[in-house]
């Protein structure tokens, strides 16, 4: 386990957006808090709460976060402050998440009822966003017993998976649009064009932890298409233990090994084998991802190397984004970004988790 890594990194880490509150650093936040859950050491608390801390104050704001953008990427890194009130009992951390909560009773959604992905992508469904708005929509429904929103919540993922589905491919579009406006989509389907490998990825992870929120009785009817993308995912893994970008073409000019989705779906493996969702063997998983992700770098020390920087949909910062899986290939490559780090925490954390249960069970 990597743990020098991880606590060198999130002793070191910084905003990820310069302050403002942002998916990124929950990804982290996420990483943080799994590792504590499966080892019980204190450090993990201690860099997740003084990270938070340095963010919400009193609760009473956040910083940068403006609600009426209506961004559902922006309410993942509430995760972390449902955990740090779990362990501490603060109000501040549900205060502050309460403001996460209030866009959600506003949030625009399609016609057929799900979320769009941001006000500037209207009646579009992202992969993406069910991963960053609907496990903090049902934890925090939890927190305040709230069954209307747990059940929206699961009947959001079961309409999102019926529309984004391929059944060329049996995977998931990266996104669908309702209105059949954009370039990107397929006039009849509504579908982007090529499989994005961390699109697929942020699936795989919400669906396992919806699985662990609510239990086996209310996951029911998602239980089969979990179960058989997980097991797609598994036969989609290349011999050197990583995925490609474009996950279903390895004859793509360019296509590659790309470790954030890869830490992505080893996570969502692990943890859908504990949850009785995978069938297969997957104890070599981890081992290979550490292997292949993380390098000693002549002067840099230790990285997590081969990192997707950011991939989309439409316009971004001067560039049209089609979709394609040429396009895809085409986005820059970096290192140690938080959407790889905190996946692989993650990732990290469910095997030490499965470890320690395995040692009780001897003991």
């Amino acid at each position: 386990m990597l743990t020098d890594f991880f606590d060198a990194y999130a002793r070191n880490y910084a905003p990820y957006k310069g302050g403002s509150w942002c998916y990124e650093d929950g990804c982290i936040y996420r990483g943080l808090e799994l590792l504590h859950r499966a080892t019980e050491e204190d450090r993990w608390l201690g860099h997740l709460q003084r990270l938070v801390d340095a963010r919400i104050g009193d609760g009473s704001e956040l910083p940068g976060y403006d609600p009426s953008e209506y961004n559902i990427d922006n309410i993942k890194a509430g995760r972390g402050l449902l955990y740090l009130h779990e362990v501490t009992g603060a109000p501040r951390y549900l205060r502050a998440a309460a403001h996460l909560r209030g866009q959600l009773d506003t949030h625009p959604r399609t016609k057929s009822g799900v979320y769009w992905h941001k006000l500037r992508y209207p009646w579009q469904v992202w992969l993406d966003g069910l991963y960053m708005g609907l496990p903090f929509q049902i934890g925090f429904a939890q927190v305040t017993d709230d069954s209307k929103a747990v059940a929206d919540a699961l009947t959001q993922m079961d309409t999102a998976l019926r529309l984004t589905h391929v059944p060329e491919t049996g995977l998931y579009a990266h996104a669908y649009d309702e209105a059949r406006k954009q370039a990107w989509a397929d006039r009849v389907t509504g579908h982007s064009r090529a499989h994005w490998a961390r699109a697929l990825g942020w699936l795989a992870m919400a669906l396992v932890d919806v699985r662990e929120l609510v239990g086996e009785a209310a996951f029911a009817p998602l239980r089969e298409r979990t179960a058989t993308l997980l097991a797609d995912l598994l036969a989609l893994r290349r011999a050197d233990g990583l995925w490609l970008q474009v996950i279903d073409q390895p004859k793509l000019e360019g296509n590659y090994g790309e470790t954030s989705a890869s830490a992505m779906f080893v996570y969502a493996l692990l943890k859908g084998r504990a949850l009785g969702l995978v069938n297969a063997p997957v104890a070599g998983l981890l081992p290979a991802l550490e292997r292949r992700a993380v390098r000693d770098v002549p002067g840099k020390g230790m990285q997590m190397v081969e990192i997707c920087e950011v991939a989309g949909l439409g316009m971004f910062q001067n560039r049209y984004r089609d979709g394609s899986a040429g396009y895809y290939v085409s986005e820059r490559l970096c290192a140690d970004d938080a959407k790889g780090v905190g996946p692989l925490m993650m990732a990290c954390a469910e095997g030490a988790r499965e470890t320690a249960e395995l040692r009780t069970a001897m003991n």
